[in-house]
């Protein structure tokens, strides 16, 4: 082959990997680019995305997200993306200032939006959980445990997708509608699973108060040392009231959360006999090789945690 065969030859696979290349890159920044709190959005927000999103989670699997310190790589993924979901209800007390000192020009959405908030001070007679100086919202956050509630955040986040890219409006609206069917045979494999609880055993004591919708839509009772943020340490008076608790009314399950230190439920286990369930998943998902790497895996997995501890 002459000299300016091969130099022909070598511009031309040049001009085919280039080539290639931008296509990559084309196809890569042509997906909406999305940025959510936590790993319980981010999957609600992926199902209904799918392929036309690149959605960024800022606290990942396992991460407590009443905590989280935002650092300087977060402010340029806000900066850089188009939509940005946060669950609202106070749950992410860092997210306006990290939005505000990011410069971000991205929709900044509120997935809770519409659900009806439960109050963050305790209103239906667990006595433990009264003055709590740390529950610094007036409404418990974690909506997304009663399956109804995520229904909604799915509907949030179909129609701010479509409203940040109409040309994607197919697809979120078939995306979120094969979803919500799922979430609705996820709702009713939990009452099922319930329905099998004899009503005197469905009481539980878990990590902190993330539980408390789930109590409303499905009727088990939880009770927890620390309120609905575990920015703060139970008080030594709440743990002393809960131990006394769970021996005069024989509570005999308890669930600690995977963001949870669980120094303090095996002290309380240790001093009432009760027995630690495997952990389950309040405020953020497992790692993908875990038994919570979706929400459907999460609550279906707590449910069955919970069934197995109460009906045994």
């Amino acid at each position: 082959m002459s000299f300016k065969r091969i130099i022909t030859a070598s511009l031309l696979g040049f001009s085919i990997l280039t080539g290639s290349c931008l296509n990559a890159t084309a196809q890569s920044t042509d997906k909406l680019k999305v940025v959510v709190t936590f790993s319980i959005l981010g999957d609600l927000v992926r199902n209904v995305g799918g392929e036309r999103t690149e959605v960024t989670n800022l606290v990942g699997p396992n991460g407590d997200a009443h905590v989280y310190a935002p650092t300087p790589a977060d402010g340029r993924r806000l900066n850089e993306a188009k939509v940005v979901f946060a669950n609202g209800l106070k749950f992410e007390g860092w997210i306006n200032r990290l939005i505000k000192s990011s410069g971000t020009k991205a929709a900044v959405i509120e997935a809770a939006k519409g659900v009806k908030p439960l109050a963050g001070e305790d209103e239906h007679g667990h006595d433990a959980k009264k003055g709590h100086s740390h529950d610094h919202s007036a409404f418990d956050p974690h909506a997304w445990q009663n399956v109804a509630n995520a229904e909604i955040y799915v509907a949030n986040i179909r129609d701010a997708l479509v409203a940040a890219d109409p040309a994607g409006k197919a697809t979120y609206e078939a995306n979120a509608a094969d979803y919500l069917k799922k979430l609705q045979t996820l709702d009713g494999e939990i009452k099922a699973l319930v329905d099998k609880i004899p009503t005197e055993r469905r009481r539980i004591i878990t990590s902190h108060d993330a539980f408390r919708y789930f109590e409303a839509a499905y009727r088990i009772d939880f009770i927890a040392p620390q309120g609905v943020s575990t920015d703060a340490e139970a008080s030594a008076k709440d743990v002393a009231k809960i131990i006394k608790q769970i021996k005069a009314d024989k509570i005999t399950a308890i669930f600690v959360e995977n963001i949870s230190d669980p120094r303090l439920m095996d002290r309380i286990a240790k001093e009432t006999g009760a027995k630690i369930g495997e952990p389950v998943f309040s405020d953020a998902l497992s790692d993908a090789s875990g038994p919570a790497g979706t929400y459907i895996d999460m609550m279906r997995h707590n449910i069955r945690a919970f069934s197995t501890a109460l009906s045994s």
